[in-house]
């Protein structure tokens, strides 16, 4: 005689968990705690722990210096054509800045130690730019885009003397650290909540830059996308 099977045994607990701790990382207005993560899913933090250094393997999942959790980049892949709200809410801010300024507008968020760029628009207004790509990744404390995000968070140990300076001003100016002969300038992305979303910065001719008259534009246009995703 064989035994009936109870309604969940053609399913897997360790991945329906690991969904849901996706799922409730994902969607949380703030970066969450391991420990807020067991909480939430009536798990012992060993098994959390495990769940969660898996989805950071597979960059499902990202942690800030402090050790909050977020929704990793490989999300944005694994949508495909689906925009996130970022990507759209950013889409008119990029454009408006790239245009003004006839230079390159970029998002980027932070995935472990990495800056990465998600999201990229080039000025129509002007027949000579830089072009740069989407994916483009290099470490979270060179180049002005990471020092901004890093300016987004609470002071850390050892940080940058550049990352103290862009938390009192409001941008970060980086030359050559990431592309020879290139500048950015980068400002941190923050709703209202103080959480640090992203950094949005441009990129030109190290030469012709001003920052002058380049940040504060960038900074107006980082803190409308932080608006839009309060």
């Amino acid at each position: 005689m064989v035994a009936k099977s109870s309604p969940d045994s053609n399913r897997s607990q360790t991945l329906d968990r690991g969904l849901k701790a996706l799922s409730l990382i994902a969607t949380s207005h703030t970066p969450m705690t391991i420990d807020e993560v067991a909480a939430q899913l009536e798990l012992g933090r060993s098994v959390t722990y495990r769940m969660i250094r898996t989805l950071e393997d597979h960059r499902l999942v990202t942690r800030d210096p402090s050790g909050r959790l977020s929704g990793g980049t490989q999300l944005v892949a694994l949508a495909g054509s689906v925009r996130n709200d970022m990507q759209a809410a950013a889409a008119p801010i990029l454009t408006q800045l790239a245009n003004t300024l006839e230079m390159t507008a970029f998002l980027v968020v932070a995935d472990a130690q990495e800056a990465v760029t998600v999201q990229v628009v080039e000025p129509t207004s002007t027949t000579a730019h830089v072009a740069y790509r989407p994916g483009t990744r290099h470490p979270l404390d060179r180049g002005a885009p990471g020092i901004a995000l890093l300016a987004g968070l609470d002071p850390q140990h050892g940080e940058r003397n550049e990352v103290a300076a862009a938390r009192s001003s409001g941008w970060a100016y980086s030359e050559g650290e990431v592309i020879q002969g290139m500048a950015s300038i980068a400002a941190p992305v923050s709703t209202s909540d103080g959480t640090a979303k992203a950094s949005l910065a441009i990129l030109h001719l190290a030469l012709s830059l001003n920052s002058a008259e380049v940040a504060p534009l960038v900074i107006e246009a980082a803190k409308a996308l932080g608006l839009e995703l309060s």
